[in-house]
């Protein structure tokens, strides 16, 4: 199974790492990973027995929250990247919240299986990135989606 080596949610600090869809610090959320996959975006998740639909199926919200998570890692990505930075040169990558957050859902999505989103990315401001995003299972493609994605602001804390 295709698996991501290098994921940008490994490096966020801390105190932001507790989203339910990428903190790796989250132990009942999903720990989306996101890395890069040529010029483009790679997540890879498998769906559990309890994000089931309808037997057989995995549970849109899943679908979208995969997509959600993978639009703002992959603004992160970009970014960190834009800005002369890689995974485990040891700096900080900006974090990014959902500005907005688009689904289609074209086909069922079989769970037992692993999905794939691949995100293309477009810089529409220097503090906002659109993904386009692309969820495959089997290779079928079973839902896109678009997020737009707005760095952080600093007055974003659990501190208010």
């Amino acid at each position: 199974m295709e698996t991501v080596d290098k994921a940008i949610q490994d490096i966020y600090p801390e105190e932001i790492a507790w989203c339910y869809g990428c903190g790796r610090l989250n132990e009942k959320g999903h720990h989306f990973r996101t890395g890069w996959h040529g010029d483009q975006t790679v997540t890879i998740y498998t769906p559990s027995e309890e994000h089931t639909a309808i037997p057989g199926f995995v549970y849109g919200g899943v679908i979208a929250s995969l997509i959600d998570c993978h639009g703002t890692g992959t603004a992160s990505l970009a970014l960190h990247h834009k800005n002369g930075n890689h995974i485990g040169d040891g700096t900080e990558p900006p974090r990014f919240v959902t500005g907005s957050l688009h689904v289609d859902f074209l086909k069922p999505t079989p769970k037992d299986t692993p999905l794939k989103a691949i995100g293309t990315i477009e810089e529409i401001h220097p503090k906002k990135w659109k993904v386009h995003t692309e969820v495959f299972a089997n290779d079928v493609l079973c839902a896109t989606g678009e997020v737009v994605a707005v760095v952080m602001p600093g007055t974003f804390s659990t501190q208010q």
